[in-house]
């Protein structure tokens, strides 16, 4: 299961959120750890992608005949890809809410 990227987006939504609260002057813009925060996303996307494009055409070997792809490594790639996309997914809601309670604080 590819978790390394989530992991690392959560880590700089975390020293990001540590660095906001004890250094409130300083840019918005910046992200802790010298990685972008967009970046990271887009790349944790790409990942999520790659996975699901691998295993369909995995699927699709399997389906149309070929001998080389087993059965089994064929249902855990599926199944890894289905998981990661389910991760991105979770991520996606945790950052919608986090938006929303933002644009919900009044100032």
């Amino acid at each position: 299961m590819e978790t390394k990227g989530i992991e690392q987006m959560l880590s700089v939504l975390r020293s990001s959120a540590t660095q906001a609260a004890s250094k409130p002057s300083e840019s918005a813009g910046a992200v802790a750890g010298g990685s972008d925060f967009a970046q990271v996303l887009q790349n944790s996307i790409a990942k999520v992608n790659q996975t699901q494009v691998q295993a369909n055409q995995m699927a699709e070997k399997l389906a149309g005949g070929d001998t080389s792809q087993n059965l089994h490594e064929v249902m855990i790639a599926l199944q890894t890809a289905s998981v990661s996309f389910q991760e991105m997914v979770q991520v996606r809601n945790k950052l919608v809410t986090a938006y929303q309670d933002v644009m919900n604080i009044q100032v």
